[in-house]
């Protein structure tokens, strides 16, 4: 089972901000956070994937389309 894959779907709300979220968390002493090390190669891999598939991380107004997408994430809870 160890290679194979698994795919995991967001709307791009869910992926902007859990995007921001692992990018913050990466900033930090990860072994503060996350006691295991093997969690660590999938928390650089889902960085790393949505880096390059969300173009609002590059735009000029990333922190309103980040906040925009926080406020519907939470009105849909």
């Amino acid at each position: 089972m160890g290679d194979e894959h698994v795919t995991i779907k967001l709307t791009s709300d869910e992926a902007l901000v859990l995007s921001d979220w692992l990018y913050r968390l990466q900033m930090t002493d990860l072994s503060r956070v996350v006691e295991d090390s093997a969690v660590w190669a999938p928390i650089h891999r889902i960085a790393g994937t949505l880096d390059t598939v969300l173009p609002e991380l590059f735009m000029p107004d990333y922190a309103q389309r980040l906040e925009a997408a926080c406020e519907r994430l939470r009105l849909r809870d």
